[in-house]
């Protein structure tokens, strides 16, 4: 099956290069984020996915509800997205969209899951230490995942660092396999 980011990148870079001509990422960046938010709300999707609603009554139903979100260029993304049957890829447009902007202003977004909660202290020492393995300021989301046993998984673009200990079991298993 191929990945949703693949789909979603010629949008992604579509919609960046259009920002940095027009000296718009912010804006695009909260129209992205709102549009994300809808098409994943679980009501909205069952409507995206019925044979039974048009092309146009979706785009109208869309920009209802973007309404105060969107310019001209954001309406006319929003429709292709809909006749090219990719609103699905909302999401990945906007995380795509995002990464190309953290990388465009100098820092990385860093996706977090640990075992357990971080202190502020805690969190301070892990971005520092990022830091310097990635060479670029670090935007942390931290996230507690019980099912890690112990340590963290990070997450940074395509690298993952894995040092949890359910990552290691599953080294060893495979190992002893």
């Amino acid at each position: 099956m191929i990945e949703l980011s693949t789909l979603a990148r010629p949008y992604a870079k579509a919609v960046f290069k259009r920002a940095l001509e027009t000296e718009t990422m912010e804006q695009w960046s909260t129209t992205l984020a709102f549009v994300a938010a809808v098409v994943n709300n679980i009501k909205f999707a069952a409507i995206i996915d019925n044979p039974k609603v048009s092309d146009e009554q979706l785009i109208g139903l869309l920009l209802d509800i973007c309404q105060q979100q969107m310019t001209t260029e954001s309406e006319n993304f929003l429709k292709l997205l809909v006749q090219n049957h990719r609103l699905i890829l909302a999401d990945a447009i906007y995380k795509l969209y995002e990464a190309q902007k953290a990388e465009k202003e100098g820092y990385i977004e860093v996706d977090v899951s640990s075992a357990y909660a971080f202190t502020k202290e805690d969190e301070k020492k892990f971005s520092v230490m990022l830091k310097k393995e990635l060479n670029k300021e670090v935007h942390l989301t931290i996230q507690v995942d019980k099912s890690l046993i112990g340590g963290f998984i990070a997450k940074a673009g395509d690298l993952v660092i894995d040092g949890s200990v359910k990552g290691q079991l599953q080294i060893m298993q495979k190992t002893l396999q």
